[in-house]
Order: C-alpha cells, then structure tokens, then sequence
C-alpha cells in the first residue's frame, strides 16, 4: 500500500484507474477514519446533492463549477463501486462494461440496421429495446419501475409520459392541452369540495390528484414540473423581498395591502 500512495503522490495527471486506487487507499486500514467506515446507504444522500450541484453548474453555464461537480459525481460512482469491489461482486470495468453493452444494444440505428431517421423514432426504439431487455411485459411493469424516491414532481410527471405510451389523453397537442385543462379543473373543484366537508384524509387525497394534474398540464405544455416549480420558488422571493423592503414590518401589513404588493412585484 505504502508503495501505491508514493506512486500516487508523485504523478501529476491521473485516470480513472488511478481514481479507484485513491479510494482504495482511503479505505484501506491505515486509510481515512470516515472514508473507511462509509457504506451504500451512509454516503446516498451525497450523491443527489453531488448531481444537483451539476444541475447547478449547467444553469451557471460555468466549465469550470462544472468540471469540479462532474469530478465529485465521479467519484461517488467509484466510491460505491470500490465498496463492492471489496465484497468481490463486481469492478469499475464491470460497470463499465455493462454500460457500453447497453448503449451499443439501445441504439441499433447506429450500431445495427434499424433506420432511425427522427428524435421520436429513436425514443420509441429505446422505449421498446428497454421494456424488452428488462422484461417488461405491461405497461404497469415500466410504471412500477419508476424510482419511487424520486422527487416526487418529477415522479408524476414520469409516470404521466411512461403511461401515454398506452394512451396519450395529455399531448402536446391543442386538443391534449384542453384535456389536461380540464382535468385541472376538475381536480380543483374536487379539492374544493373536500375542504367545505372538513375530510382531512379526502383533502390530502384530492391535493395529491391535483398536484398530480398539474404535472399532467405541464407535460402537455412540453415543461418540466419540477422546473416550473423550482423558477416559480425563485420568483417568490424576489417577489417577497420587494414585499419586505417596505417601510412597514411584514406583520403589519394587512392581507389585502400584502396582495397588492404581491402583485404589483409580478406584473414588474
């Protein structure tokens, strides 16, 4: 091991072999206390918040916040892998492997003799070679395969685009935007009419169907919910803000004034 660190010590550019043995040293006995002790479910959590960083890094349209965060998604892709290593299960090349192999089979336009001509044609044949390869027999199947902790927008707008494969009620489409529109509405008023019966189990139901519809709206408007949403959160604290620069603390403001500001600082 000593001989390892030396060899890595003294390089100044690294690959992803050298990567792998870096986490194996901070794993190894004589490595870092909490590297050591780390385990699949302790260390999870660093990983969506290493892949939101990304995220962030895109819409900071920054190479090199970029560069940094891919860096760190890396190396929790190595890190989980070096813990199975360690369990002789498999190795990076495995993963590796088994990657390409996926690749290579889902595009059979490029690596074959399927004509793929259109963005559409490809996602249909990666949607069919996929439930295929995964012995998907029904559409409930590709539903029940959807990570259940995803967030849960992004959850039910991925099951709303997984069930229209079956029937698409919500298209892009004029006639697909009313449709969804109305099934808005319609989940609105229900929820409207579980709050004047004071149903505390029905209300949270009928709040699900309509956040649920929203996310329908949004995939026949062609946005991303959690998107949507997420641009929406930013605007209300810019909105909330010009709100609290007022003279006048927040608590003294009456709703109606409060509603005027509100407005007044979206239509700005």
């Amino acid at each position: 091991m000593e001989e390892l660190i030396n060899e890595l010590k003294s390089k100044e550019r690294f690959n992803i072999d050298d990567l792998v043995n870096v986490v194996i040293v901070l794993r190894s006995e004589n490595g870092c206390p909490w590297d050591k002790v780390q385990t699949h479910k302790s260390i999870k959590k660093d990983f969506l918040e290493e892949v939101y960083e990304v995220m962030e890094a895109i819409d900071c349209d920054s190479p090199e916040m970029m560069r940094e965060e891919l860096g760190d998604v890396l190396l929790q892709v190595v890190f989980h892998t070096v813990i199975e290593q360690e369990q002789e299960h498999f190795v990076l090349e495995d993963v590796i492997t088994e990657l390409c192999q996926k690749l290579i089979i889902r595009h059979p336009h490029v690596f074959g003799d399927v004509q793929a001509d259109t963005v559409d044609k490809v996602l249909t044949n990666w949607d069919s070679i996929k439930k295929e390869t995964k012995g998907q027999e029904t559409y409930t199947d590709t539903l029940k395969s959807v990570p259940k902790n995803f967030p849960a927008l992004m959850r039910a707008q991925k099951l709303g685009k997984r069930s229209s494969r079956a029937r698409d009620d919500f298209s892009h489409d004029k006639a697909g935007q009313l449709k969804a529109w109305d099934f808005l509405n319609a989940e609105s008023n229900s929820l409207h009419e579980t709050i004047a019966d004071g149903n505390e189990d029905q209300q949270k139901e009928a709040l699900g169907d309509l956040l649920f519809a929203c996310c329908n709206m949004a995939r026949a408007l062609g946005f991303d919910a959690e998107e949507a949403l997420s641009e929406s959160s930013e605007r209300y604290i810019k909105r909330f803000e010009k709100a609290e620069s007022k003279d006048e603390k927040m608590s003294d403001i009456s709703f109606d004034d409060l509603d005027i500001l509100w407005r007044n600082g979206k239509e700005s």
